[in-house]
């Protein structure tokens, strides 16, 4: 009994030896899983710091592409239709201006009436009352209080064109995508200006003829037919160019464009005034427009009611084609 007693006693040492080994090895165990914990718990702190830097350079990316993004189409847009359809018109201005020329002297020459007996006293019946029509029709005062009444109908066509523009509209309405800056000048053109005065360029040519064609909208909705307009530039191409985007900007017809159509095309100022000269007299209203490249203004044209000059902007060089 002793002798089992004894090893009872020496495997209960064993035991508690072996009890405190596992112990020991527990206690290292929990210790190295809560460094892991920890270390774990780093990693994914600074993943999710990552991660969250990453994102916010991906937000800057994606708002400065936008930003671009915005940037290429106000150039789209400030172009008037694009480099292409810029290209279009550079190489088809001359060729329309020319065909365009011939069908109006082909349309004078038919509508040429020789004079006949009895013609003589005809005419000067159509002379006096043409005079007394014209001594009628007041010419319009764009500073008068008369004009201040219209004033609500011209801004509400510039917001019309602004934020409801028709693609697709009668003739002689604007058909084009008009920006604020379009706006401003030709409300400053209407209110400040009284319809008789220079606008800064806008740098391109079609820029120029987007503000000039809704210009002559709003006129056109205001005095219909009675309203003729008078392009004056310095070169076939340039009135070629003149032709082709008020036709995009109007949805008008080349059939408007002649000596006694809707839209006179000069390269001269001389026959421009005489042209002019006659409108009045008739009681019509003519609109002189004036391409930016025209480096001097006769005198003459400044008597008339309605006249828009586009002035080059002296910081930047002058375009030519």
């Amino acid at each position: 009994m002793e002798q089992r007693v004894a090893d009872l006693q020496r495997r209960e040492q064993t035991l508690r030896r072996e009890i405190a080994t596992l112990q020991a090895s527990q206690a290292r165990l929990q210790e190295e899983t809560a460094a892991s914990q920890a270390a774990l718990g780093r990693l994914v702190q600074e993943g999710l710091k990552e991660l969250e830097q990453r994102k916010q350079a991906l937000q800057v990316s994606v708002e400065q592409l936008e930003r671009r993004q915005e940037r290429v189409r106000n150039e789209m847009r400030t172009t008037f239709a694009g480099v292409s359809q810029d290209l279009a018109i550079r190489v088809q201005s001359f060729k329309d201006y020319l065909v365009g020329s011939l069908q109006d002297l082909a349309l004078a020459a038919e509508q040429l009436e020789l004079p006949q007996p009895g013609a003589a006293v005809k005419a000067v019946d159509r002379v006096a009352v043409k005079e007394s029509s014209s001594q009628q029709t007041t010419a319009p005062q764009f500073g008068e209080q008369s004009f201040q009444e219209q004033t609500k109908k011209i801004r509400n066509l510039l917001d019309q064109y602004r934020n409801r523009p028709d693609y697709y509209g009668s003739a002689w309405q604007l058909r084009r995508t008009f920006e604020p800056v379009h706006a401003d000048r030709v409300s400053n053109w209407f209110f400040t200006q009284g319809g008789r005065g220079a606008v800064r360029t806008m740098g391109s040519r079609l820029q120029n003829i987007l503000i000039a064609s809704a210009t002559v909208s709003i006129l056109y909705t205001l005095y219909g037919d009675r309203l003729r307009t008078l392009v004056l530039a310095q070169s076939p191409e340039r009135l070629g160019e003149w032709r082709r985007g008020l036709q995009d900007c109007l949805g008008i017809t080349r059939g408007e464009f002649g000596p006694e159509r809707g839209v006179g095309l000069f390269e001269d100022p001389m026959p421009l005034t005489q042209k002019a000269d006659r409108l009045v007299k008739d009681g019509l209203l003519p609109l002189i427009i004036i391409d930016e490249t025209e480096d001097e203004i006769s005198l003459s044209l400044l008597q008339f009611p309605l006249w828009l000059a586009f002035a080059p902007n002296p910081q930047v060089p002058t375009y030519s084609y």
